[in-house]
Order: C-alpha cells, then sequence, then structure tokens
C-alpha cells in the first residue's frame, strides 16, 4: 500500500513537472539545439529528484561515461534509461521509431534535440537514413545512444538483440560502448520499488568485428553484467 501511496505521488510530480517544462519552453526549440539539450537535461533532474523523494528511488553510475563520438548500446528495462543515459552522456543522439517524434511536445523536444529515427518498415533503406544522420552526430564529437533489443524488456526476460545494431557498428567504424542496468527492478511501470538504479558502462567493444561476433560479444558483455546487477 506505500508503494502505491508513494508511485501516486511520483506520477503526480512527473505529470506536473513535464506539463509546466513543456509549457513554459515551447519557445526553446525556436533557439539553437543547446537550449533545448539543456531543457531535456533539466526535465531529467527534476524527474530524478521527485523519484528520490517521493519514491525513494536513487540511482548510481558504474565505469566511466564514454565522451566523443562512439555508439552505446544499452539493456533497456523502463522509461528511466533514457533519462539517466541523456544525464550520464554527453548530449547523446538517441536511435528511437520516427513515429515517437509525431508526439506533441515530446517528439518535439526529441527531433530539436537531434534523434536519430528510424522507420523498421522501410528495411535496408532505413538504414542508410540513420547511417546518415547518425554520422553527423558523431562529426559533432557526440554519441549515439541505442538499445539494441528494440524495446523494453522486464527484468529475466529472454533477450532478443535485432541486426540493427551491428549494422550501425559495422557502417559507422567507432567503439562500442555497452550498458548494463536494473532499473527495471525499481521503475517497473507505475509501481516505483524504492533501491538504488545501478547504470553500469562496461568495457568498450573495438571497431572492425565481423557482425557475428560483434553480436555474440556485445549481447555476453550486456546480459552477463545486466544479471549480475539484477541479482
Amino acid at each position: 500500500m506505500i508503494t502505491v501511496i508513494r508511485s501516486t505521488l511520483f506520477l503526480a510530480w512527473f505529470v506536473v513537472v513535464t506539463t509546466i517544462l513543456s509549457l513554459l519552453f515551447l519557445p526553446v526549440l525556436l533557439l539553437p539545439r543547446g537550449a533545448t539539450i539543456w531543457l531535456a537535461r533539466a526535465w531529467a533532474r527534476a524527474t530524478f529528484f521527485g523519484l528520490k523523494i517521493f519514491a525513494g528511488v536513487d540511482w548510481e553510475i558504474r565505469g566511466a561515461p564514454p565522451r566523443g563520438p562512439v555508439l552505446v548500446a544499452s539493456k533497456h528495462m523502463s522509461m528511466w534509461d533514457t533519462l539517466g543515459l541523456y544525464l550520464a552522456l554527453d548530449a547523446p543522439a538517441i536511435v528511437l521509431k520516427r513515429n515517437l517524434l509525431y508526439i506533441p511536445f515530446y517528439g518535439w523536444f526529441l527531433w530539436k534535440a537531434a534523434a536519430v529515427p528510424i522507420d523498421r518498415s522501410a528495411g535496408a533503406k532505413a538504414l542508410r537514413k540513420m547511417q546518415g544522420a547518425a554520422k553527423k552526430v558523431l562529426a559533432e564529437g557526440r554519441p549515439i545512444l541505442i538499445f539494441p533489443e528494440g524495446t523494453r524488456k522486464k527484468p529475466g526476460a529472454a533477450p532478443d538483440y535485432k541486426p540493427g545494431v551491428a549494422g550501425l557498428y559495422t557502417l559507422l567504424d567507432v567503439p562500442c560502448v555497452p550498458v548494463a542496468l536494473n532499473s527495471g527492478v525499481h521503475w517497473a511501470g507505475f509501481r516505483k520499488v524504492p533501491g538504488t538504479i545501478v547504470l553500469e558502462f562496461l568495457e568498450p567493444i573495438a571497431p572492425g568485428l565481423k557482425r557475428a561476433e560483434f553480436m555474440t560479444l556485445l549481447e555476453t558483455r550486456i546480459e552477463t553484467a545486466t544479471n549480475r546487477l539484477l541479482a
């Protein structure tokens, strides 16, 4: 019962903060991208403040967050992951489904912050467009964030890594930094469970590996570390 009450209080906080910031900073979309990035980070910090105060959920980073033009491939369990990684990394561009950009306010800010959209129904054509957008981000010295399973997974669920991450890794020819986390234990939809979310940056994978070798290594590193955090 206490968890439900605390989760409800956080939800109220989240809705109020998101609504106020979205309306108050709508003109920011007309300014250079740096202003939108600042706003996105302010929203994430405000969300995490309420998460700690109302729901008793804190977070910590293990390992060194990468800087510069790299590919970051993370486990994905909850909405928390996007916010946490956005704060931990240096203005990353996030690979996401194109239809998310059509969501009022949320999608507009994603677009302005230089997301890397992908239309999964377009096949190889989508990968080429994603490659072009990603290379522009790397040229700016910023990291690219991708969730290689393509969707959120519950803690302990069987992994399902999609080949898109290998295609991007091969085309971009940059190191890939795997990320493990345990966010799904503490941010389980509406229900927020007190504790500490761990975001762990793992040993980078050098560029140049064959696709199959890369996929095996990426999945092994992420899943091994994630299972350790969940245990």
